[in-house]
């Protein structure tokens, strides 16, 4: 199932085009801010589809009775540019876990590259509801490996795959070779560069939020 934010209008959209606008995107703070509330409001959307009890709480007058959410997601992000947008799931789902790995492009002298993952860090997985939040999907092949590891290793039971903006592309690749997990997207473009860039997109959203790091 996929599910794409901005197909409705909200405020979603506006968080997004500035996210987009090359002028506001210079403004580092309002950039990693936006992540976080695209962040919030797509996990708000998510809450929609978790199972929720009836239970009694105490107030200052007496008592009322509200639907409570049974089980917490775990919240994994591929790091750095997943970092704001996490946060913003974590705002969200306050008391959850939360699960992070360290993946990276190797680009070769053809312009191919190669994804490889250098760190995996999440609490036990087993029978638990995971989001999987990473604010770009390019070719879809990053969040292919890091999902399909975390399935290997354990009985996952509800994978959410969410991110800002993705391509037709990589939304196919995760489709074919993740067929289990809903996906979220806030919109979606439909070119690649050559670089494997989205395009519109909004360039790199970890040099944006964090400054241009080193090849």
């Amino acid at each position: 199932m996929i599910n794409i934010l901005t197909q409705h209008n909200s405020i979603a959209n506006h968080f997004l085009a500035e996210l987009r606008d090359v002028h506001i995107q210079q403004d580092r703070l309002r950039f990693r801010k936006n992540l976080e509330r695209i962040g919030e409001l797509m996990a708000y959307e998510i809450s929609k589809t978790f199972q929720y009890e009836l239970q009694e709480v105490e107030t200052p007058l007496g008592f009322a009775k509200t639907q409570q959410l049974v089980d917490y997601p775990v919240l994994t992000t591929i790091i750095r540019a997943g970092l704001p947008f996490h946060q913003g799931f974590l705002n969200v789902f306050d008391k959850a876990d939360s699960g992070f790995i360290a993946a990276y492009r190797h680009t070769k002298k053809s312009g191919e590259f190669e994804v490889h993952k250098k760190y995996l860090n999440t609490p036990n997985l087993d029978d638990k509801i995971v989001i999987m939040a990473d604010p770009m999907l390019a070719t879809g092949r990053t969040l292919v490996l890091c999902c399909k590891e975390l399935l290997a290793e354990y009985n996952i039971k509800e994978l959410h795959i969410a991110a800002i903006i993705a391509s037709e592309e990589g939304i196919q690749h995760v489709r074919a070779f993740v067929p289990e997990a809903q996906i979220w997207i806030g919109d979606v473009d439909n070119e690649l560069t050559s670089k494997s860039y989205i395009v519109p997109g909004l360039g790199d959203a970890g040099d944006l939020a964090y400054g241009i790091k080193e090849d």
